[in-house]
């Protein structure tokens, strides 16, 4: 799996184990979410192209890098998406955000779309689409194909946690498309949810459960 990086750098690992425990305060889930996030984001951007430009320092002129090429969006699958984009945007401050509403059918797993919200340049821009949990895939599986047929055709998927069905199921679907992640678990439950993984990400980032 060529296209899938998955982060194990320390501070990632740590932060991530915190995040799993269930005696995890919201407060502190929503700034592990965000730090991990930014770290993410980090290696997710590690391939954008730089140019050189002349810089005056205290001490000299030089030729130092500058990111170049296609402006960026950050597109969050809502709702808990939307717990990532901060951290992303301490990186980013520049980027413009889109959002891209789906909610899973609790019957067949299916993602339903309700809301699809992005820049009216998207199709010109170099997209991270960003979701915490690649559990089934199946949502962002349809929410690169929403953004597909508006035309983007750099795109790249920013997830905190995966499943391997998940992983699969988006490397069949979009085998263009390269996943950063910071750990791939056992698997899904009867459920869809990843085990052992860390519960309802949006449950947990917005205090609902």
């Amino acid at each position: 799996m060529g296209q899938v990086n998955v982060v194990n750098h320390p501070l990632v690992q740590h932060k991530l184990t915190l995040m799993r425990s269930e005696e995890t305060t919201t407060d502190n889930f929503r700034r592990l979410v965000r730090e991990i996030a930014a770290m993410l984001t980090y290696e997710a951007t590690r391939h954008l192209p730089v140019e050189h430009i002349s810089v005056k320092t205290p001490v000299a002129t030089c030729q130092s890098a500058v990111i170049s090429g296609k402006k960026l969006c950050l597109v969050s699958i809502l709702r808990a998406g939307n717990g990532m984009i901060d951290g992303m945007i301490d990186l980013l401050p520049g980027a413009r955000v889109g959002h891209i509403g789906l909610y899973r059918d609790p019957d067949t797993l299916e993602p339903v779309e309700y809301y699809f919200k992005v820049p009216d340049d998207i199709a010109e821009r170099e997209v991270l689409v960003v979701d915490p949990m690649l559990a089934t895939g199946n949502s962002a599986v349809a929410a690169i194909a929403r953004l597909k047929k508006e035309g983007v055709s750099s795109i790249h998927l920013v997830c905190i946690l995966g499943a391997p069905e998940g992983v699969k199921n988006m490397t069949d679907a979009h085998p263009d498309v390269p996943i950063t992640l910071a750990a791939i678990d056992q698997g899904l439950n009867d459920h869809g949810y990843i085990v052992p993984g860390l519960g309802d990400a949006g449950d947990r980032i917005f205090g609902t459960k």
